[in-house]
């Protein structure tokens, strides 16, 4: 049974969207700017066009999946129906990883970025506070998340556009027009490609979280043709966001000669761009983005062990009640808040590398759900045009899929392995005792 619909009929399209690119946190192309600079030799705009060009491939690929079963689980429901209970439950215990996990990092994030606010608040203290509140919007109706989502992805992109401004000004009046109209943020002289598809690489994990709102598909209108277009528009607003924004940073900052720590850029560019003012109320703006990205990887989160509990891959009991009145996933919620609590002990850095294992197989899967379901079991090849959809496509974001594994750190790939043996482990011991893995729905 589908989740109720809610409020005159569900989460409308750009209300999906929104959440969407809530969970992506646009602001991180200020995070990871002096890095990719350093990687591509100063040509981070362009990189951020090939990793978009490669995310939308797999975005098509999500799309087509959707339309064929419209139901939430995301890449756990696609490869359960393609490739078996087996493979959909290996699928989706690795993307527990992806989902929640972020949670996680954002009340770590908030606990650091309030530290630099309120440094006589301890950080424990900043964490509960956060994550309780994260946990009680998402406890409310889903519709009361996406309009909050509104007001906290639209703060920081504003802030975004008051900082664009700050840079047409300066540079301006610092070098006149002939320094504002050019090519340098793609073109700067260098030609190498290794670099650019190395920082695309990297780049690729800021769109994490365009395929979260496929878990949303129970609580929106008309699901097979809102949400193919959510997940589209969500990779591609959050690409046109990452681009623009780095086309004006790469434009006032060429190199990183300009940066102390180019690990840690964003307080240095924000201060030169607008002075202290305006880099404490750039914090706080990163600080409600952080929020919203909170509010909406708690919702998909919760609703991915929704469903795994609905299929009884996880304990039905718990994992697969509904909230009488709002309809949610209460239990799984409250257990979202209570791992991101953990954010109070562990290191960034260790919840980092899990979130990207977790992402990296549920891409896969998908464009490999795709392939084996239109190409194998409909054989449907016949003309170019199938071929391209079916085949070429699918393939192509496979390929660019390879790319960013091969580029996923050791420790990752380590720990996500050792995350997907205790899946198999879970096989094993219910085919021993004969017991079913994901009944049907």
């Amino acid at each position: 049974m589908r989740l109720k619909e809610i409020n005159n009929g569900g989460l409308s399209l750009w209300q999906v969207v929104i959440i969407g690119i809530a969970y992506m946190t646009p602001m991180t192309v200020f995070d990871t700017f002096g890095i990719v600079s350093n990687i591509t030799e100063g040509r981070v705009p362009l990189a951020y066009l090939l990793a978009l060009a490669a995310v939308l491939l797999t975005a098509i690929s999500y799309g087509r999946m959707v339309r064929l079963h419209p139901s939430s689980g995301s890449a756990y429901t696609y490869t359960k129906k393609v490739c078996g209970n087996k493979s959909g439950f290996i699928v989706g215990w690795s993307s527990l990883l992806d989902y929640v996990f972020l949670p996680m990092i954002n009340s770590l994030l908030a606990g650091i970025y309030l530290q630099t606010l309120l440094p006589e608040v301890p950080v424990w203290i900043s964490i509960l506070v956060f994550t309780s509140l994260v946990t009680f919007v998402n406890c409310c109706n889903i519709k009361t998340l996406a309009n909050a989502n509104f007001i906290f992805v639209g703060i920081p992109v504003i802030l975004m556009g008051v900082f664009i401004y700050f840079v047409i000004h300066n540079i301006l009046r610092d070098y006149g027009d002939s320094h504002l109209y050019t090519t340098q943020p793609l073109f700067n002289g260098h030609t190498s490609i290794i670099p650019l598809i190395s920082g695309a690489a990297v780049l690729c994990f800021s769109f994490l979280g365009f395929d979260a709102v496929t878990t949303l598909t129970d609580e929106t209108k008309s699901p097979v043709s809102t949400i193919p277009k959510a997940v589209f528009y969500t990779a591609l607003s959050g690409g046109c966001i990452f681009f623009i924004a780095a086309w004006f940073i790469q434009l006032y900052f060429p190199d990183n000669s300009h940066f102390k720590n180019p690990m840690e850029a964003l307080p240095e560019i924000v201060l030169n761009v607008g002075g202290k003012l305006f880099q404490t109320l750039f914090l706080i703006a990163i600080l409600l983005n952080t929020f919203a990205s909170a509010l909406a990887s708690h919702a998909s989160a919760a609703r991915l062990l929704h469903i795994m509990g609905k299929n009884n891959q996880l304990t039905h009991r718990f994992f697969g009640y509904l909230h009488p009145e709002n309809n949610n996933p209460v239990y799984c919620i409250l257990l979202i808040g209570l791992v991101s609590l953990t954010s109070i002990f562990i290191q960034l850095d260790t919840a980092v590398s899990l979130i990207s294992f977790g992402a990296l197989v549920a891409f896969s899967a998908v464009n490999l759900s795709v392939i084996i379901h239109f190409s194998f079991k409909e054989r449907d090849n016949g003309g170019i045009r199938r071929i391209f959809c079916n085949i070429i496509l699918p393939l192509a974001g496979l390929g660019c899929v390879a790319v960013m594994w091969v580029n996923l750190s050791f420790d990752a790939f380590i720990l996500g392995i050792t995350w997907a043996t205790l899946g198999l482990g879970w096989i094993v011991y219910c085919n021993v005792t004969k017991k079913e893995i994901a009944l049907s729905e």
